[in-house]
Formats: structure tokens, C-alpha cells, sequence
């Protein structure tokens, strides 16, 4: 039985899985959908040319790019596509104006490798305080902003390694009125939860939540952004944005909001299965409105256990998720966690395996 209402349309649009997957932080499964459209544009290229094949799928290149602009807050002339999340964050930084001593506050579930991307600049990184769950203190930010302004904020919307979902909305509210412009990591929300926050830039990629391809990332910049970015557009991956568009309608045949609340409700009852399952604590509050579930080890457990554990999953029982250790998010401390990630077709049976799995290896 498919934990969500939607689980068995989802499942009917995609081949079956070999595996159970519980992954889709890392990598969602793709459509038929997708992949067929995919397909169809490389023979296009194959048998007219890449440049005429292009020529050919104007008008849905366009079409696909207002879609994906309404689900981020933004217009299709403000987006430009490169390979990934990352590249996205590298093509921002290395096109922004921004002050020889640069300075970004950031939240704790900053991904580590964007903190890598900030300090080879040279850029003054300051954690922002936080609940005892991880979201923004929203007093203190704007205490803060008060007596300080930093050249740009950088928020992981939802980060590498914790399910929490942070404010964006309430913290460019009140980012722009101390006239600070706020930058937001998408890569794991987009698909996930709303996304229209009105941050001046956001990017993302097409291959988690959305079950769009690899190799198709986004950066959009509000042309009435606080500070002027200059980007110009890369070589594109064209059937792989072909096949994000794809994804993203039909995310919009089925309902944004109806997806994001499934997902959200499919987080809750991952959480309550698996918590305290075996000493595994489940890091994020129960009715936290994502699907990403994190599972703290046992008491002793090291980064090496929890990969052992993870390969042991796979290997043995073919259930796939991810050991998610610190180096994702070094601003919340040292240690690591087990990360689940299901989608719509997840099943009940799916989540009773992983427990029954965690509770022997759990102690």
C-alpha cells in the first residue's frame, strides 16, 4: 500500500524500480514521460542537426521556462540554465559585483560545498542563530540587521542533511527592509515545497524533487534584484531541459500544492515510523512540512558506520538512501546522519523494511 493518495499515479508514470528508493534527495526517478522526451530530442538532433533540432523546439523551450519561472517566483527572461546546482552558485559568483571583503551570513545547514565556493573568494562567512530544530531565529536576524548589514544573505532552503524548511518568505522580508539582498539554494525544495519567496536570486537543479534529468541546473536573477547581476548563458544541455519542462508540467497537472502537502504528509509518517527505531532518533520535529527525514546513529557511531550501514542496506536488502555525513553541513556540528528521501510511491512495506533493517543493525 503506497503511503501517499498519489503514490500509484506517480508509480504508474515510471518503470518499476529494482530497488526500493528512498532517494530522492539525491537523485528522484524520472518519469516515462521524461525520459521518452529525452530520447525523442537527441534522435531530433541525430537526424537535423543540434542547431536546427533547437530551432525546431523554440517555442516549447520557451514555454517550459515561463513554467519553471512561475513555480520559483521569477519571469522566463531572468533564468539561465547550466549544468547544476553548483554551477548555477559559480556562475552567480563569478558574475557578481560584489565588495573585495565580502561578507555573507548564512544559516547552519549551509551545504559545505558552497561554504567552500564562498571562502576560495575570500568571503566572511557568519552563521546566523538558530532554534534548537535549526530554522533562522527570525528576532534575532532582524536584531542583527539592526547594528549590521552583510553584502548578501545565502539560505539552503532545505539542506543536504536536515528535513527542516526554512522560513525564506518571512527572512527576505526582512532582509529587504534593512535593504539586503537574499540568495536561496533550491536544489533541494524545488518540487519539494513552495518556492515562491521572493528572493532575489534562487537556483536549483532539475535531477531531486522535480524527477527531472541530471545535468540541468538553474540560476534566476530578478532584474529588480538589490544588487545588479551580470550573467550570460552557458552551452545547455538541451534535451535535458527539454525533459525538465516535462517534469515541471507535471508537477502542474497534478498540483503544486497537492504535491507539496503529500510530501509533506509522506515526511510525518516516515518519521513516526522510524524514530527510535533500534536507538535511531529522527533529527527534525515530527510535522516538519518536507519529505527529507534524517536519522541521528546510535550512541558511538561514526561517519564510517553510518556508510556501512548504508552499503549494508543496499547491498543485502536493496533499499537505497544516503549516509549523509558532516561535510554537508560542518556549520551544525560533526555529526553524521542516516538521510531518507521518499517520493510519492513510497510503500508502507518500503518503510517497514528500512525499520525492521535499523532495528537489528541499530544497537
Amino acid at each position: 500500500m503506497y503511503v501517499s493518495v498519489l503514490g500509484e499515479q506517480f508509480h504508474r508514470a515510471r518503470l518499476s524500480p529494482a530497488i526500493s528508493h528512498l532517494d530522492s534527495a539525491s537523485a528522484g526517478r524520472s518519469s516515462n514521460a521524461v525520459i521518452g522526451t529525452i530520447s525523442a530530442h537527441l534522435w531530433r538532433e541525430a537526424e537535423r542537426g543540434s542547431y536546427v533540432a533547437a530551432d525546431d523546439q523554440a517555442e516549447e523551450f520557451a514555454r517550459d521556462t515561463r513554467d519553471l519561472a512561475s513555480l520559483i517566483g521569477h519571469t522566463a527572461e531572468e533564468i539561465t540554465f547550466r549544468e547544476s546546482a553548483r554551477a548555477a552558485l559559480r556562475a552567480l559568483l563569478n558574475g557578481w559585483s560584489l565588495p573585495v571583503s565580502t561578507t555573507v551570513w548564512v544559516a547552519k545547514n549551509e551545504f559545505g560545498p558552497n561554504l567552500v565556493e564562498f571562502e576560495r573568494r575570500g568571503y566572511a562567512v557568519r552563521p546566523l542563530p538558530d532554534d534548537l530544530d535549526g530554522h533562522i531565529d527570525l528576532d534575532a536576524l532582524e536584531n542583527m540587521l539592526q547594528f549590521e548589514q552583510p553584502d548578501f544573505i545565502h539560505i539552503c532552503h532545505i539542506g543536504s542533511m536536515s528535513g527542516v524548511v526554512q522560513p525564506v518568505a518571512r527572512i527576505v522580508e526582512i532582509a529587504h527592509a534593512a535593504q539586503v539582498p537574499v540568495v536561496v539554494d533550491m536544489a533541494q525544495s524545488v518540487g519539494h515545497v513552495p518556492t515562491v519567496t521572493g528572493a532575489d536570486i534562487v537556483y536549483g537543479t532539475s535531477r531531486k524533487w522535480l524527477t527531472g534529468p541530471r545535468g540541468v541546473g538553474f540560476l534566476a536573477v530578478r532584474r529588480d534584484s538589490l544588487r545588479t547581476v551580470e550573467i550570460e548563458s552557458s552551452e545547455a544541455f538541451l534535451a535535458g531541459r527539454l525533459g525538465l519542462g516535462v517534469a515541471v508540467a507535471e508537477l502542474q497537472r497534478i498540483g503544486q500544492q497537492r504535491v507539496f502537502r503529500e510530501l509533506a504528509a509522506i515526511g510525518r509518517a516516515t518519521r513516526e515510523r522510524l524514530d527510535g527505531i533500534g536507538s535511531w532518533v529522527v533529527c527534525e520535529p515530527v510535522d516538519e512540512p518536507s519529505a527529507l527525514v534524517t536519522l541521528a546513529p546510535p550512541p558511538g557511531w561514526q561517519d564510517a558506520d553510518l556508510r556501512a550501514a548504508r552499503d549494508r542496506l543496499f547491498n543485502e536488502l536493496g533499499i537505497l538512501v544516503t549516509a549523509a555525513e558532516s561535510w554537508r553541513a560542518p556549520l551544525a556540528g560533526d555529526q553524521g546522519v542516516l538521510r531518507i528521501s521518499p517520493h510519492l510511491d513510497v510503500r508502507r512495506e518500503d518503510l517497514d523494511q528500512l525499520a525492521d533493517a535499523l532495528r537489528i543493525m541499530g544497537y
